[in-house]
């Protein structure tokens, strides 16, 4: 699955099938034994969340130590937090925290905790590069925000798999096998992939799933003197704020999931649900398209837009095209369908989709679709990778079990993903086999999320949305007891500051008043 972050100039994804230094911070590897130099404060028992052991008091009861980091205006830290909640005692993970304190003017309402998606995208990126200094002003005045790497992300323990060049050959792995051979190279791929995870990151790789992830928000909340969680969340990030909401409803302060998912689906479910948002959403860039008489696709109707891209990517996986990338990469099938789906996340995108396609197509020039597929993967010109794929598959093969359990599996489930999509379908189906390899067990399930007692949560959701499907935002706002829906009727990744005032204003007037918008409002 690809779910991409909260568009800003820090992009990411989540992208369960794919193949397709800011802060400043020193992290090291999981540490065994205590909690070592950490200070503790007295905490009573009372304070801490129903059925929390004993053993995470010191846990909570510590004083986070902040330093000036990075971008100007922002403090850093470092937060533990148990490798194994199971085995408290049995060693420490240790957490980067960023934060910019609030501005003022106005009484202070606490931190403002915000996560971008991913899973593997960098809260702290996210944070110092759009959050803490392009959320509006009201609220930036008001709270502190805060953003945590999730363990295994970034900086905060980052899971490793393979080298810049291995990466650079997974990423051009062929996803839409012709036969035996190449389906053996497909399994190949995610095998090697997989082994070099649990090669380089096997302490930590059992324990980075999002309920795990969700606990250690419990206790940054707590380090950070808040009674309840305020929080924002786009992407897998409303996975992630409705997964802290289940586990501790009475402490959730004023929550925003922006481009939701559905929790209740299984993996191969919310494969092709999301093959279909992508189909959506390319639907909406052809008719734009073929309305212009530069569009590369032809100016018939978007039938026949999406009959000649399909074309292109068949050539393309026959022949690929030069890029001139220093490197010798070229543009095959699975490179530029990266490309064009990186794309379909904002509106705002399209132009450049038209001049790299037009490249492409006319010229044979693919180094247009390979600058957004790199942007994608958040791959650096000198060929280095963030640790973004690496931490996306270990989060998301362990929070549910893997969509097929063999290529055939895949090969019976390939005419119901070619109907979510002509374009992009049996690609990414052949692209949620990865998790079937993955050298740990799924720790979690589909299952629903009720939150019962929790505060008003509001539940964001864009009809043509392409990673996170506008049902799906409908599904948890429905499933959540205080859930309330607030729809941006519109394309591109979440709606929260892409422009419009409407799903803008309702927001803000939430956060700083804590009034929730009518559920079921509608926003253009």
């Amino acid at each position: 699955m690809y779910f991409r972050r909260h568009h800003s100039p820090v992009r990411g994804l989540r992208a369960c099938g794919t193949l397709l230094a800011a802060a400043g911070l020193l992290m090291s590897a999981c540490s065994p034994g205590s909690l070592g130099s950490t200070r503790t404060a007295d905490v009573s028992l009372a304070a801490l969340p129903k059925e929390t052991p004993v053993n995470l008091a010191a846990y909570y009861g510590q004083s986070l130590s902040w330093r000036e980091c990075g971008v100007s205006g922002f403090e850093c830290t470092t937060m533990k937090a148990p490798l194994d909640y199971a085995e408290p005692d049995a060693g420490d993970i240790k957490l980067a925290v960023a934060r910019k304190k609030a501005t003022g003017p106005g009484k202070r309402l606490g931190s403002l905790l915000v996560n971008p998606g991913g899973p593997g995208g960098s809260a702290i990126g996210y944070l110092q590069a759009y959050a803490g200094l392009g959320y509006p002003a009201a609220v930036r005045a008001r709270y502190d925000m805060v953003a945590v790497d999730p363990r295994g992300v970034a900086r905060s323990e980052p899971v490793e798999c393979l080298s810049g060049k291995q990466m650079d050959a997974y990423t051009q792995t062929d996803v839409t096998p012709d036969d035996q051979a190449e389906t053996n190279e497909l399994s190949a791929a995610f095998k090697k992939f997989a082994a070099g995870c649990e090669a380089k990151s096997g302490e930590v790789l059992p324990h980075v799933s999002t309920v795990e992830a969700a606990r250690d928000m419990d206790i940054l909340r707590a380090a950070l003197g808040d009674d309840k969680l305020n929080y924002v969340g786009a992407s897998y990030g409303t996975f992630l704020g409705a997964t802290y909401a289940g586990l501790y409803p009475e402490r959730v302060g004023r929550m925003v999931l922006d481009g939701a998912m559905d929790p209740s689906l299984s993996a191969r479910e919310m494969n092709r649900e999301q093959t279909a948002g992508f189909e959506t959403a390319f639907q909406s860039f052809a008719k734009d398209c073929v309305r212009r008489s530069d569009c590369p696709l032809g100016t018939g109707s978007a039938a026949d837009a999406s009959k000649r891209l399909k074309s292109f990517f068949t050539e393309l996986d026959r022949t690929p095209i030069p890029t001139g990338d220093p490197s010798g990469r070229k543009l095959g099938e699975a490179l530029a369908t990266t490309g064009v789906i990186a794309a379909m996340y904002d509106q705002g995108e399209w132009a450049q989709l038209r001049s790299a396609l037009s490249s492409a197509i006319k010229d044979k020039d693919g180094a247009g679709l390979l600058a957004l597929s790199d942007s994608y993967y958040e791959r650096d010109g000198d060929g280095t990778y963030a640790n973004l794929m690496a931490a996306n598959a270990a989060v998301n093969c362990l929070d549910l079990p893997p969509s097929f359990k063999s290529p055939d599996d895949v090969k019976a489930a390939l005419p119901s993903f070619e109907k979510a999509s002509p374009v992009f379908g049996d690609g990414l189906a052949w692209a949620a086999l990865n998790c079937t390899y993955w050298p740990v067990k799924a720790t979690s399930g589909a299952h629903r999320i009720e939150a019962k007692g929790a505060a008003p949560i509001v539940v964001v959701g864009t009809t043509r949305d392409p990673a996170t499907p506008y049902r799906w935002a409908q599904a948890l706002a429905g499933q959540l007891d205080s859930g309330t829906l607030l729809t941006y009727v519109g394309d591109g990744h979440t709606a929260y500051g892409r422009g419009s005032a409407c799903i803008d204003s309702a927001i803000n007037t939430y956060l700083l008043d804590g009034t929730p918008p009518k559920d079921g409002k509608r926003c253009s």
